[in-house]
């Protein structure tokens, strides 16, 4: 991202500079080439932040109908034909998620998921969560990998929160 600002604030610059250094002809030829090639960077850039906001929206969607929900669907929904597994009490694969969720929503009522965060950078998306687990809080947190508007990868990391804290700062 940093990159592509450099290379707008650099086009930009030239645009101002090459009337000093050009003759009339050069100057519209090269200000219409520095146009277009500006237009055509904020077009990839306008392209990029709309799949971060989509795959984010995709991310929350299936975390709460999964999740929130227990509705299993949403694995066949959401999840790509291969989906990898970092969480090391799964394998790898939508059925064996299938049987995971069905042993954890077990009695279990649909709640409102609670994100505290959500980010996307590149193709992962970031969700942290507040959950409630057996009576304590949780923080966790799951990566996901997003591949043609479907998710195929997964990792995550799952902390009960202390009731006391060496520090005055929130997990949330």
């Amino acid at each position: 991202m940093k990159n592509k600002l450099l290379f707008l604030s650099t086009a930009f610059v030239l645009s101002l500079i090459l009337p000093i250094s050009c003759g009339k002809n050069k100057l519209d030829v090269r200000a219409q080439v520095t146009i277009d090639s500006l237009k055509r960077e904020m077009t990839v850039l306008s392209d990029s932040r709309n799949q971060l906001e989509a795959n984010k929206k995709l991310v929350a969607d299936f975390y709460q109908k999964l999740f929130g929900d227990k509705d299993t669907a949403a694995i066949d929904a959401y999840l790509g034909d291969t989906y990898i597994q970092h969480n090391p009490m799964l394998p790898d694969g939508k059925d064996a998620l299938k049987q995971g969720a069905a042993q954890w929503f077990k009695n279990a009522p649909k709640e409102k998921i609670d994100i505290q965060h959500l980010s996307a950078d590149g193709d992962l998306v970031y969700i942290h969560t507040k959950s409630t687990q057996g009576g304590k809080t949780a923080s966790i947190i799951d990566i996901f990998r997003v591949k043609d508007n479907k998710i195929v990868e997964h990792w995550d990391v799952i902390q009960t929160v202390p009731e006391k804290s060496a520090n005055a700062h929130p997990m949330f």
